[in-house]
C-alpha cells in the first residue's frame, strides 16, 4: 500500500517539476508550449513515462517536439535529480498523449452530428 502511495506521489512531483523545468530551464523553442498531461512511474521507480500534448496537429511539429525533448532529456533528468529527494532518478521516456487529440476528434464528430440533425 505504501509503495502505491509513493509511486503516485512521485508521479505528481515529477509532473510538477518537469513542467517547471521546461518553462524555466529548457531554452529549446521546439519544446515551448507543450503541456505535461501525466506521468507513469514503474513500481521499482526506475522509469518514468512522461505524457505530453502539443496544440499543433501537424506531424512535423510533433516530430520536432519529440526531438527537442530527447535533446533536453539529460538536462531535465539532472534537474529532477537535484530537486527530488529520491535515491535514483528514474530513466525518462517522453510519449505524446494521444487522448487529448482523440477527445478533440470526438468533439468534432459530435458537432458534425448535431449540425446534420438541424
Amino acid at each position: 500500500m505504501a509503495q502505491n502511495y509513493r509511486v503516485g506521489r512521485l508521479s505528481q512531483e515529477i509532473q510538477r517539476e518537469v513542467t517547471d523545468i521546461l518553462m524555466k530551464r529548457v531554452r529549446d523553442p521546439r519544446v515551448q508550449g507543450i503541456t505535461i498531461t501525466g506521468v507513469e512511474v514503474t513500481g521499482d521507480l526506475q522509469q518514468a513515462t512522461i505524457y505530453y500534448s502539443i496544440l499543433s496537429e501537424l506531424a512535423s511539429d510533433g516530430e520536432k517536439t519529440q526531438i527537442g525533448l530527447e535533446k533536453a532529456k539529460g538536462l531535465i533528468r539532472r534537474e529532477l535529480g537535484a530537486r527530488l529527494s529520491i535515491y535514483v532518478t528514474p530513466e525518462l521516456i517522453f510519449e505524446r498523449d494521444r487522448s487529448v487529440q482523440y477527445g478533440d476528434h470526438i468533439d468534432e464528430l459530435l458537432n458534425k452530428l448535431n449540425h446534420s440533425e438541424d
